[in-house]
């Protein structure tokens, strides 16, 4: 076995052009992220390292003369289980799309399933196809008004993951009241992770004035919350970096960057970010791919694109070893046809030219059959969710294309003396699902639209309790226990028949299926949706998980009832 000081002699050689490099990439054009210039060279790397840029000769040789040349991207935020795959079998969807490395908040399964959660998620992260950096959750719960699985994920619970190698810091700081107002309990997190060495991520939606300057004051770093580019401007001239988020719920990327060109400021510190985005818009589109391709083509350079996609969030994270093509750094390479391209024509992980192979191997590790049984929900009966005359006016105002919602009264229709559903005005329901509470709670919602059934998913950011919606308390019953029998997932019910369903047995919110089964199954349901009434290009399962999550504002719901930010 070659020793650390072989493999360092043998490096420098290859360096120096006294040796053949493993591989050299010919005559293409390399994105340089330090010098913001766009370089023909070759590139030349030997084993998982690239050794040199200028003129070299390797073992093997790819032709780049027409090729464009760039450092594999990186997630600055992303929840893996909103992909609704396990780790293994997402990294082999990231990495086609071109993205090698994502920074990972784990709080959609902590939530459910605390350290047993965050253990597996360690361990399943550990050798897949992309590098995954994860940061512990911060606010588990995300807010006192609902209740998970796990209570409260506390300080002494933390302190035994700070020294993993791929643990970077304090996952996104969703409590944020609690930290402008000195809370003592989150107080101790930041305290816990306010060494140099780690960093605290942010979430403040609408952030701004002296409570924005006391949340930066706290040691918040960054937010991914922005709308605007003027929300954006804001944070960034209060020291916070700006991820710029473009998911599946929340496509906020055009709106910020159009806003911060407009101001005429750096982007030196502004990052991308998927948040949650499915797999099937990933593999149509891209994923952060797509995010450097769409802030081109708003106009911003080129080269400064791809520095936000990569180097930019090495930087701020600390991986001294990723996000360039540069020599001493890991070999993670794009090679393109167009320097927009969304999808690479050849992804290079580590050094190994992927291949169709690669791409079909397994990655993944067995689920514990504990994170196999988490949704324990009883009497499913319409006296539970019925709403009275007195609360039928109160209703969620969902707003298309945000995560944020309207708190709005306006006359619904009644009878009996409680609130009657239509398609104008559904009812959205809450089922305690983890065996604590047995609570239920339910509201008018307005702006989803179904008809003739209803919908339900235990995917109920971040509690994840089972959350519903319909036209009529018998197919929201009829998809809620549904949900139950499969311990977790999506389900779909109209004229009290399940009309579809997608099993997510680990925690309730990930499949051990592999992508392209989840993929059917989560398009013909998105068919089914569409002929229930839902408008084409709307994902009602990943719409309805924010309804419950009431550190976004205005108006949530959860299973203890309406709540107002």
């Amino acid at each position: 076995m070659e020793s650390s000081a072989d493999t360092r002699t043998r490096l420098l050689a290859a360096a120096r052009g006294d040796e053949k490099a493993d591989v050299v990439l010919k005559g293409g054009t390399v994105v340089d992220v330090f010098s913001s210039e766009l370089i023909k060279t070759d590139v030349a790397f030997c084993g998982s390292t690239i050794v040199g840029l200028g003129t070299y000769s390797g073992k093997k040789e790819i032709d780049c003369r027409k090729k464009y040349i760039a450092p594999g991207l990186i997630d600055a935020h992303m929840h893996m289980e909103s992909s609704m795959l396990l780790p293994g079998e997402l990294s082999k969807v990231l990495v086609k799309a071109g993205t090698t490395t994502i920074i990972a908040d784990p709080h959609e399964a902590v939530n459910v399933s605390g350290t047993d959660a965050l253990d597996y998620l360690l361990e399943a992260t550990e050798h897949t196809l992309m590098d995954v950096y994860i940061l512990i959750p911060s606010s588990v719960p995300a807010a006192d008004s609902d209740t998970n699985g796990c209570g409260e994920f506390t300080p002494a619970m933390m302190k035994r993951y700070l020294h993993h190698p791929r643990v970077l810091g304090l996952g996104e700081v969703m409590r944020y009241r609690d930290v402008i107002s000195g809370d003592s309990r989150m107080a101790e997190k930041l305290h816990m992770f306010s060494g140099r060495e780690y960093r605290i991520d942010g979430h403040y939606p609408g952030g701004c004035g002296n409570d924005l300057q006391a949340y930066r004051l706290a040691g918040i770093e960054n937010c991914h919350e922005s709308t605007t580019g003027k929300e954006a401007l804001e944070k960034l001239r209060s020291g916070l970096a700006v991820f710029i988020r473009e998911g599946s719920g929340a496509k906020n990327l055009e709106a910020v960057v159009k806003g911060l060109l407009a101001a005429h400021v750096s982007l030196d510190n502004c990052m991308f970010c998927t948040d949650d985005k499915h797999t099937a818009e990933i593999r149509r589109e891209g994923h952060i791919s797509t995010c450097v391709h769409k802030a081109i083509k708003l106009g911003v350079p080129p080269v400064q694109a791809y520095r936000m996609g990569s180097w930019q969030t090495a930087r701020f994270y600390g991986l001294r070893n990723h996000g360039a093509v540069a020599a001493g750094f890991k070999a993670d390479i794009l090679i393109m046809n167009k320097l927009d391209d969304t999808v690479p024509a050849a992804v290079i992980k580590n050094g190994m030219i992927l291949t169709a192979d690669d791409y079909a191997a397994e990655y993944d590790v067995p689920v514990p059959p504990k994170l196999r049984s988490t949704v324990h929900v009883e009497n499913l009966v319409p006296d539970r969710i019925r709403v009275g005359l007195e609360d039928r006016n109160r209703v969620i105002g969902m707003i298309p294309g945000q995560l944020l919602t309207e708190s709005l009264h306006e006359k619904t229709g009644g009878r009996d003396g409680f609130f009657m559903p239509d398609s104008r005005y559904n009812k959205i329901c809450v089922f305690e699902r983890h065996g604590r509470t047995g609570k239920a709670a339910a509201a008018p919602l307005k702006g989803f639209g179904i008809h003739g059934g209803a919908i339900a998913t235990s995917v109920s950011h971040d509690a994840h309790n089972i959350i519903a919606a319909g036209d009529n308390d018998t197919d929201i019953l009829t998809a809620a226990a549904c949900i139950q029998e499969m311990q977790g997932g999506y389900a779909i019910s109209s004229g009290g028949k399940i009309t579809g369903k997608l099993p997510l047995p680990v925690c309730g919110l990930m499949s051990m299926q592999a992508c392209t089964e989840v993929e059917e199954t989560l398009a013909e349901m998105l068919k089914e949706a569409e002929r229930l009434g839902i408008r084409k290009g709307i994902d009602p399962f990943i719409t309805l998980s924010f309804m419950a999550l009431t550190v976004i504002p205005s108006i949530r719901i959860t299973d203890k009832g309406l709540v107002e930010t």
